[in-house]
C-alpha cells in the first residue's frame, strides 16, 4: 500500500509541482487548498486572490486526478492573521503577515488535518531544502534557487511539524519547475506568479481598517518641528520616501512613526541606520536558541540579504541582535530570522532598533 501524502495546493505552480513529484514517486496524493476569505465584511474577492485560490487550485486537481478537499479558514485567518495586521499597523509597525500566516496557522491546520486524516506526510511548493541530521533531527536550509528561496516565512516550524514535512521542489530552480509543469501539460505552467499580499486589492488593504485609523496627523523633523500633514499612519514604514508631499533641501525619509502622538518623524537617508535590534515572540527550530553571543547571520527582510551578526538570548522568547555593520531601515513588525550559512536557525519579530552605545 502505498504512503499517503497531503499536498497544499493553492494552484500556482510550485506546490502543482510538488504535487506531481510525489505522484511520480509513488505516493498516494491527496490536496487540501484552504479559504481564507469569507470572514465577516471581506471584500469580494471573485477567485481572484493571489495564492490559494480555490478555481485555480481545482483544476491543478483535477488536472492531476487528485483528491481535493477545500477547507473554510477564514475566520482564522481574520481573527490570527488579519486582525494582528492591522494591530501592528495602528501601532505604528509594518507587519509580515506572511510569516504569521505559516507559522500560526497553515502548516498547524494542514498537519492537524493529516493526523485526522491518516497522511504520513505533508508537502508544500516552498523552496526550502528539508535537512535530517545523523541524530534524527530535523533542519532546514535554503532553496537550491537562492532567489526563490523561501525559509524566511518558515522560521517558526518546530521538529514535531518538521516530522512529517516534506518540500519536494526545494532542489529544483524556478525554471525547472516551470519546465516540468509545461512537460506535464499542466495549466500552472502559464500561471503569473503572485507578488502582492495575498488579501490584497490592486495592492490596498485599507479596506481592513477603521476609519479612525486614517486620521491625519503632523510630519515631525528630529527636532520635533512641524514639515507637513500625514494621511493616516498606516499608510507608512520606516525608510519611506514617495507620498510625504513635503518640500526639503534634502530628500527625508521616514525615520519613526510614534502612534501616541499620531506624528511621523522624518530625517535625512543617514538617520536611517541601526547597529542592533531586539526580536520578541521567538522561535528556534531545533527547539534551543544559538549560544549567547554567536556570530550568526540575519535577514532583517525577505529581500534584503542576510548580514553578520552577534546573537545575544533576552529570555525564551526575546532576543537582541547586533550588527556587524549598521543596517538601514529596520523596521519593527518586520521579521528577524537568522542563519548559520544556508541553515535556518529560527527568528522572532522585530520590536525595536537602536544604536549600540559604547
Amino acid at each position: 500500500m502505498s504512503p499517503r501524502a497531503l499536498v497544499c495546493l493553492s494552484g500556482g505552480v510550485d506546490s502543482t509541482v510538488a504535487a506531481l513529484l510525489l505522484k511520480q514517486q509513488g505516493y498516494d496524493v491527496s490536496a487540501i487548498t484552504f479559504w481564507f476569505w469569507s470572514f465577516h465584511n471581506a471584500p469580494d474577492y471573485a477567485g481572484a486572490t493571489k495564492c490559494c485560490a480555490l478555481d485555480t487550485a481545482a483544476l491543478a486537481a483535477r488536472e492531476l486526478g487528485l483528491p481535493h478537499q477545500e477547507i473554510d479558514a477564514s475566520e482564522e485567518f481574520h481573527t490570527k492573521v488579519l486582525v494582528d495586521y492591522v494591530t501592528r499597523y495602528r501601532q505604528g509597525e509594518t507587519p509580515n503577515p506572511c510569516g504569521r500566516c505559516n507559522r500560526y496557522l497553515r502548516f498547524g491546520y494542514a498537519l492537524k488535518y493529516a493526523r485526522e486524516n491518516g497522511f504520513e506526510l505533508v508537502a508544500t511548493g516552498h523552496h526550502v531544502r528539508k535537512i535530517v541530521y545523523p541524530d534524527g533531527t530535523f533542519g532546514l536550509a535554503r532553496g537550491a534557487d537562492a532567489n526563490k528561496d523561501q525559509t524566511y516565512f518558515l522560521y517558526g516550524l518546530q521538529q514535531e511539524d518538521l516530522q512529517r514535512l516534506a518540500f519536494p521542489i526545494g532542489e529544483l530552480s524556478k525554471e525547472d519547475v516551470f519546465s516540468l509543469a509545461r512537460n506535464a501539460n499542466l495549466s500552472a505552467a502559464e500561471l503569473p506568479e503572485s507578488q502582492d499580499l495575498c488579501f490584497a486589492v490592486a495592492g490596498e488593504t485599507s479596506f481592513l481598517f477603521p476609519p479612525e485609523a486614517f486620521e491625519s496627523g503632523p510630519i515631525l523633523n528630529q527636532d520635533g518641528e512641524p514639515l507637513g500633514t500625514h494621511r493616516g499612519l498606516p499608510h507608512y514604514t520606516i525608510g519611506q520616501r514617495r507620498g510625504l508631499a513635503i518640500a526639503a533641501e534634502q530628500p527625508l525619509f521616514v525615520i519613526d512613526i510614534d502612534p501616541r502622538r499620531n506624528a511621523l518623524i522624518v530625517g535625512p537617508d543617514t538617520a536611517l541606520t541601526r547597529s542592533e535590534l531586539t526580536a520578541q515572540e521567538a522561535s528556534y527550530l531545533s527547539g534551543k536558541s544559538p549560544q549567547d553571543g554567536a556570530h550568526i547571520l540575519v535577514k532583517i527582510r525577505y529581500r534584503s540579504p542576510a548580514v553578520a551578526a552577534s546573537f545575544h538570548r533576552l529570555s525564551d522568547t526575546r532576543f537582541r541582535i547586533v550588527f556587524d555593520d549598521p543596517q538601514r531601515a529596520i523596521t519593527p513588525g518586520q521579521l528577524a530570522v537568522l542563519y548559520d550559512g544556508d541553515r535556518l536557525l529560527g527568528g522572532g519579530t522585530i520590536e525595536h532598533a537602536s544604536e549600540t552605545i559604547s
